[in-house]
């Protein structure tokens, strides 16, 4: 990576927020406590999943998974960010902007297609209940997270090595407030169309694929439902899917509204708030959507607290 007089680029520097040097310190109160909300939440998921033995199921076996991954992705952003809010030095080193940003796509793909698996579950659980145990069979649930993970790693492993493989001669100040693909290319004086190309075709084939086998599934499930005789069964059924389908909505509608918004003067403020609520608030919701909303996560934290206080 080198500059117009052929000196190696050794960092970036991190733009932020345009309030960022007024309302610093409401900032970083703010989003220091959102930080320490879904760490919390996350940990305290994967803790309870693991020591309540009625929690040994193929859905909350992805759901601990989900809140690894949560915890994965926020913390790959969020500690830098917080560090710029006090800090004059907004510098991240050429070494830190590529792990950051390789380990940020790694696992917000991956949430991806965990989500798609979740929905896989939830229509084998209501639409074939009788096969569950034996087609959501353990092997099969570690393929399908192990999936999740490879899928995550290819996406960020082409994404990252072509973006960090253009030369850098322009300005060296990301617009944003962590390594992002879009802003880092806007550095680049290299050809970024093959890039760009490959940032849309695998975002595209991500978002679609994923998408279209929660969608299916959903499908299914709603007819499956709709079918059954009693409504406490019915009730029962669509409660299972509430929470995830809570989820699935928060974060896909996220994703669209930051990769598919028409291109403008203030898409990249946009862009910016929309990297806040979809790498910084979702993580901290998602334990909140996933407890308050499943009777046997209630239930479990009754029983810890009990055996605790």
């Amino acid at each position: 990576m080198t500059h117009r007089n052929g000196t190696e680029v050794t960092e970036f520097f991190l733009l932020g927020f345009g309030a960022q040097h007024r309302f610093w310190h409401v900032l970083f109160i703010v989003f220091l406590l959102i930080y320490m909300t879904s760490m919390v939440g996350n940990i305290g998921t994967i803790l309870l999943i693991r020591t309540d033995s009625r929690l040994q199921t193929p859905m909350y076996f992805f759901l601990q998974h989900l809140a690894f991954i949560d915890i994965s992705y926020t913390s790959a952003i969020t500690p830098k960010m917080l560090q710029n809010f006090i800090s004059k030095n907004k510098s991240i080193s050429f070494t830190g902007c590529v792990v950051q940003l390789w380990v940020y796509v790694t696992f917000a793909t991956s949430d991806c297609y965990l989500l798609a698996a979740m929905a896989v579950d939830r229509y084998v659980a209501i639409c074939n209940p009788l096969h569950y145990p034996i087609v959501m069979s353990q092997i099969v649930c570690i393929q399908l997270v192990a999936g999740s993970y490879v899928m995550g790693s290819i996406n960020s492993s082409v994404h990252t090595g072509f973006t960090f493989s253009l030369s850098f001669c322009k300005s060296h100040t990301i617009n944003h407030f962590y390594c992002d693909g879009p802003p880092i290319l806007a550095l680049s004086c290299s050809n970024i169309d093959i890039s760009i190309m490959l940032l849309v075709v695998f975002v595209g084939f991500n978002l679609t694929f994923t998408m279209s086998v929660i969608i299916f599934s959903y499908i299914y499930i709603l007819a499956a439902i709709l079918k059954m005789p009693s409504t406490s069964g019915r009730k029962k059924a669509f409660s299972t899917c509430v929470s995830h389908l809570t989820a699935v909505t928060i974060f896909y509608g996220t994703l669209f509204y930051m990769y598919l918004q028409p291109r403008s003067n203030n898409s990249q403020e946009n862009m910016k708030v929309a990297s806040i609520f979809y790498g910084i608030v979702i993580p901290m919701l998602n334990p909140l959507i996933y407890s308050l909303r499943n009777k046997e996560i209630k239930e479990a934290l009754k029983v810890l607290g009990k055996k605790f206080f």
